[in-house]
């Protein structure tokens, strides 16, 4: 079957990856985001790799007036229509305690424009019965800590979002993935201090292809992410809240 993409955030590093890996499958890719020249230069490269059709969109999480025309578009494609998300913006909690504003932003960016997005998108996939979302979230989401509890809470509540979307699309059919990223070799992470298991956007894109094709319901990237943030979790609140992590 015939499988198109659509990838929001297409400029950021793990996107580009990821759209390289399922360009070389023959997969149709629609880059979305909001530096057209950029998204132009990675859907060249796709077309090159082998993608069945390679198309630059304009995307903006902070500007839904598009997104209806994005999807009118994807209508046109045959085949199985899949989405991945990979928007997010990560202003250090610093500025946002200086400049309260700045959340609407990042809530926005991270969580629910995308949302609003996917939330279009669902009739069509449950229409034709077929199709995957990969939502990428973060570990920051699993608990708010002192260092980005604004950027985690918008992950957090776009997490338990694909929950909620993977038990309404599942019963027609569609694999909804929720990604949740550690520390990634991007620019959201350069001049950060303490980052540890530090891996490169391609090790991210070739995990979640991994949980795509195992139908997992949630993914860690790297895997050990998945224990470090289960001893996080389950600190009690008292000693949590004395720790600068």
């Amino acid at each position: 079957m015939n499988e198109t993409w659509i990838i929001l955030g297409a400029t950021s590093s793990i996107a580009k990856a990821f759209a390289r890996e399922v360009a070389t499958r023959g997969d149709a890719v629609f880059l979305a985001g909001r530096d057209m020249d950029d998204l132009k230069e990675t859907a060249n490269d796709c077309g090159l790799r082998g993608a069945r059709h390679a198309e630059a969109v304009a995307f903006d999480a902070r500007d839904p007036g598009n997104y209806a025309k994005i999807i009118a578009r994807l209508t046109k494609e045959e085949g199985q229509i899949n989405a991945a998300v990979f928007v997010g913006s990560m202003p250090d909690q610093s500025e946002i305690d200086a400049d309260p504003n700045l959340i609407a932003g990042t809530v926005t960016d991270s969580f629910t424009g995308p949302a609003h997005f996917l939330q279009l998108l669902a009739p069509l996939l449950e229409e034709r019965g077929c199709g995957t979302i990969v939502g990428t979230g973060s570990v920051a989401g699993d608990r708010g800590r002192l260092g980005n509890y604004v950027y985690g809470a918008a992950k957090a509540g776009f997490h338990t979002y694909l929950s909620g979307l993977r038990n309404r699309l599942g019963r027609a059919g569609v694999h909804v993935l929720t990604v949740k990223p550690g520390m990634v070799d991007t620019a959201m992470t350069w001049g950060l201090d303490g980052l540890v298991l530090v891996v490169g956007p391609e090790k991210v894109a070739s995990d979640i292809l991994k949980a795509v094709k195992k139908k997992r319901n949630t993914v860690y990237s790297p895997f050990p992410w998945r224990y470090i943030m289960l001893i996080i979790r389950c600190i009690p609140e008292p000693i949590f809240k004395k720790l600068s992590i």
